[in-house]
C-alpha cells in the first residue's frame, strides 16, 4: 500500500517513533489487516500511540469470545450481525453527538441508514460490493448478464460461491427477485433457500477468503464466482483477465460494516471516539480505497476519491437493483445459518 503521500510529517515522525507502541487506553477487536495505521492517522497524532489490537477469523468467533469474558473496547462487525450482538446485550449505545463524520454518513450507499434506529449500536465505516467475478477470455459477456448463470450447466464445475451466509443469501434473494431481505416473507426465503440448492452441484467449492479466489480464477479451474470487490482490481494488478459484473438484470449486493461499543470494555471512550473520528476521517479514505473498502463518510468518499478510481475498485454507483447487507432479526439469520449448512452438505 502506497501511503507515505497520505500522511503529514508530523504523522511520520509518529509512526517512525511508535510503530511497535500500543496503547492500553484502547483494545480493538478486529479483522486481520485493520490495525494498518493510515487508516487511523488521527488517533495516532492525538494519542501518541496505536490502539491495541486483537483479531479474529469471523464474527461468530468473536462473539462467543466476547461472551466468554473477553474484555475489548470496540469491535469491527458487519451490519448483518448487529442485531444479535445488540439483544445479547454486550453493547452499549453510542453518542451520535461524538462522532465527526455522523451526518456525513451515506444512507443512500444502502437505501436506508442502519444507525436509524432506536439507540445507534452500530457505526458504519467502510463498505464493499458483491457481483459476478468472471474471466472474460472464457466467458462471454452475455452469459452474466443474469445470476442465472449460476444454474447454467455450461459451467458445472467451474463456478464458485463464498463460504458466508449473509454473501450467498444476499446472492439468492437479488436472484429470486426480492432487493430487501429485511422484508423477505417466509415464501422468499424458501424460494432463495431452493435457488442456493439448485446452484450447489454446479459448484466446484465455496471459497474462504478472497486470496483462495483469486488464486482459483488464476489458475483457470474456476471461471466464474460471487465476489468482494477487492478480488477485481487485485487480478488486474496482477495481469490476470478478470471481469466484474455488478449490472446483472437482478443487481448486485453491497456490505457494510463498522463498529460496536463493548459494555465490558475497560479501556477510555473517549478513545474510542478517537479511534472511530479517525477511521471515517478524509485521510482514511484513499487508505481504505487501496485496499479495497470505500469509507461510509460520503463527504470523504467524495472529496478524496475519483470516479475513477471507484470505477477500478468496483464501488461506483450502478444503476441496477441493489440488495443492502443490512441487519436482519436475530431468528433470520440463524434460519438462514442453518439452512445454508444443510445446502452445503447436499441436502
Amino acid at each position: 500500500m502506497k501511503t507515505n503521500t497520505l500522511l503529514g510529517a508530523s504523522v511520520l515522525a509518529l509512526l517512525a517513533g511508535a510503530a511497535i507502541a500500543q496503547d492500553d487506553g484502547l483494545l480493538v477487536l478486529d479483522y486481520p489487516g485493520f490495525e494498518e495505521p493510515a487508516y487511523h492517522t488521527g488517533y495516532l497524532e492525538k494519542n501518541g500511540e496505536e490502539p491495541t489490537f486483537s483479531f479474529f477469523g469471523d464474527e461468530d468467533e468473536a462473539f462467543q469470545k466476547i461472551r466468554s469474558g473477553f474484555q475489548a473496547d470496540v469491535a469491527h462487525i458487519c451490519a448483518g450481525s448487529v442485531t444479535k450482538w445488540a439483544e445479547s446485550g454486550i453493547l452499549d449505545e453510542w453518542d451520535t453527538a461524538k462522532v465527526d463524520a455522523y451526518a456525513d454518513l451515506d444512507s443512500n450507499l444502502t437505501g436506508t441508514d442502519v444507525a436509524s434506529t432506536d439507540g445507534v449500536y452500530f457505526i458504519p465505516t467502510d463498505f464493499g460490493s458483491t457481483a459476478i467475478a468472471y474471466n472474460p477470455d472464457e466467458v462471454p459477456a452475455e452469459d452474466v448478464a443474469s445470476l442465472q448463470i449460476f444454474k447454467d450447466p455450461k459451467y458445472s464445475g467451474r463456478m464458485s460461491l463464498p463460504d458466508n451466509i449473509d454473501d450467498a443469501y444476499a446472492l439468492a434473494y437479488l436472484a429470486t427477485g426480492v432487493a430487501n431481505w429485511t422484508e423477505a416473507t417466509d415464501a422468499q426465503f424458501e424460494a432463495a433457500s431452493n435457488w442456493l440448492r439448485e446452484v450447489h452441484p454446479n459448484l466446484r467449492t465455496y471459497w474462504t477468503d478472497p486470496a483462495e479466489l483469486a488464486q482459483l480464477m488464476a489458475s483457470g479451474e474456476i471461471l466464474i464466482s460471487w465476489a468482494w470487490n477487492e478480488t477485481y482490481p487485485t487480478m488486474v494488478d496482477e495481469g490476470r483477465p478478470i471481469g466484474f459484473q455488478r449490472v446483472a438484470t437482478e443487481g448486485s449486493s453491497l456490505w457494510l460494516c463498522g463498529y460496536v461499543n463493548l459494555k465490558e470494555g475497560q479501556g477510555s471512550e473517549e478513545k474510542a471516539y478517537d479511534y472511530i473520528n479517525a477511521i471515517l476521517a478524509p485521510a482514511a479514505a484513499l487508505p481504505l480505497l487501496e485496499n479495497g473498502f470505500g469509507t461510509a463518510n460520503k463527504a470523504a468518499l467524495t472529496s478524496e476519491i475519483t470516479q475513477e478510481q471507484l470505477v477500478a475498485a468496483g464501488l461506483e454507483p450502478i444503476d441496477a437493483p441493489v440488495l443492502a447487507q443490512l441487519p436482519m432479526s436475530n431468528e433470520m439469520r440463524e434460519r438462514q445459518a442453518e439452512t445454508f449448512e444443510m445446502i452445503k452438505a447436499g441436502f
